[in-house]
């Protein structure tokens, strides 16, 4: 038997090519998104512009005007299939690098200054607003598993927590359609008039950041409703929904053993929901990316020089991120998915925002 070495398989010239030209591919296929997300946030940007021009101020900040563009252009034109790598990228991984980025301008001192009685508060909220959500669901009649995907999504953070809960529970596509047509509209609805009822509601910086934080429904939406209000609102909101965040990992586990109880009584014989939680899921790589930055900025390790590019980078991300929402709003969703949904979500949100109010006055932040 020869000792000699096998000969290395040989490898043709054009499959070396096709390998070197995968990343020039992928780029060019997430360009034609990427571009439109693009011209929509400079629209944005150049309204705001605008606006300073002939008010001394902009009333509607680029991040809202994002949005509200995208949702126009989405509701009037439907983009062809060519657009979709890139408005995905753009709604996902940027506004996620975006939301890693915001880490360094936040220090745990921020957090301390709230109190650890926020923290407890917030976990409250959450629960309670779940259970009364699945409650209003069920009296309107509701399957169960979409009442529980509608209570997850308005209590914890839209349509993340829709798509985490939904294979645990073994909810159907309609369903999760359904309830993350919503999200998206009212969570656009959110953002757009919680600054005009800070006034009304009475509420300072701190305590428009807390309330934002609670009833917002995605983290880079934070951003867009707080910019408005201020720094402070920012850093509190963002933190206060990181936190809120953070309940989904031990929602999603205490939903696992209780998924066969979500069944319609007529499923629970004949089927079995088939997915499990995976915990490396739960937590989204770019909260614990935010949470290293905090901490290396809490520390001091990151130079004061870095920290206004990294925060104009941050900005022009979530505009970016904002556009690329925008474009993935259809506001005619809202007649198609049901009177009942409808219903369902706003009363779930009216208590979200009502929980959220009793709260704050309870710890007065600020």
């Amino acid at each position: 038997m020869s000792l000699a070495a096998s000969p290395r398989p040989h490898l043709h010239p054009s499959h070396t090519r096709r390998d070197a030209a995968a990343p020039a591919r992928r780029l060019a296929g997430v360009m034609p998104g990427l571009l439109l997300c693009l011209a929509v946030s400079l629209a944005a940007l150049g309204l705001e512009q605008v606006e300073q021009a002939l008010f001394g101020h902009a009333w509607v900040e680029a991040l809202v005007l994002a949005i509200l563009l995208g949702a126009v252009l989405r509701t009037a034109w439907t983009p062809a299939a060519r657009f979709k790598p890139g408005i995905e990228v753009s709604g996902k991984l940027l506004l996620e690098i975006a939301v890693m980025l915001l880490g360094a301008s936040i220090s745990a001192q921020t957090l301390i200054a709230v109190g650890p009685g926020l923290l407890f508060g917030i976990a409250a909220v959450v629960a309670v607003a779940i259970a009364v959500s699945y409650g209003v669901s069920r009296m309107l009649g509701l399957p169960r598993r979409m009442s529980m995907l509608i209570a997850c999504g308005n209590s914890i953070c839209g349509n993340s927590a829709i798509a985490a809960v939904a294979p645990v529970i073994g909810a159907e596509a309609k369903d999760v359609a359904a309830s993350i047509a919503f999200t998206a509209v009212l969570g656009v609805a959110v953002v757009l008039a919680l600054p005009l009822l800070a006034p009304a509601l009475g509420l300072n910086l701190a305590a428009f950041g807390v309330m934002a934080g609670l009833t917002v429904y995605a983290v880079p939406q934070v951003l867009a409703a707080t910019a408005p209000m201020g720094a402070l609102a920012v850093q509190i909101g963002t933190l206060v929904k990181l936190v809120r965040v953070l309940m989904l990992g031990p929602v999603v586990l205490a939903l696992s053993p209780l998924a066969s109880r979500l069944a319609e009584p007529e499923e629970r014989a004949a089927s079995r929901v088939r997915s499990r939680p995976k915990l490396h899921r739960l937590v989204p790589w770019f909260i614990v990316a935010f949470l290293f930055l905090g901490a290396l900025r809490t520390a001091g390790l990151i130079p004061e020089v870095l920290l206004a590019p990294i925060g104009h980078a941050t900005m022009a991300l979530t505009v970016i991120a904002m556009a690329a929402l925008g474009l993935g709003v259809d506001a005619r969703a809202v007649a198609r998915a049901g009177m009942r949904v409808t219903l369902a979500v706003i009363l779930s949100l009216l208590f979200l925002g009502i929980a959220s109010l009793a709260l704050i006055r309870v710890l007065n932040p600020g």
